[in-house]
């Protein structure tokens, strides 16, 4: 899932390189809602090149805070 990814990844050092597809998919997804800048494979060389995950934008900073302090 996405969202988990992005938790996941918080604390990371970036540029961050992901291989397993599921990771990519999630970062695509993630890309297209602004929440993280990345360098990915095209499904065409995927096999081959991992991807990147350069930073988390303050929008996924934002959204993180905003899924810590959801109540439970």
């Amino acid at each position: 899932m996405p969202m988990d990814f992005l938790r996941r990844i918080e604390d990371e050092a970036f540029p961050l390189t992901v291989t397993d597809p599921v990771d990519i998919r999630n970062a695509a997804v993630l890309v297209a809602a602004g929440l993280i800048e990345a360098d990915l494979p095209t499904e065409s060389d995927a096999p081959e090149r991992p991807g990147v995950v350069l930073r988390i934008t303050p929008l996924g900073r934002a959204e993180l805070r905003r899924m810590r302090d959801k109540p439970a």
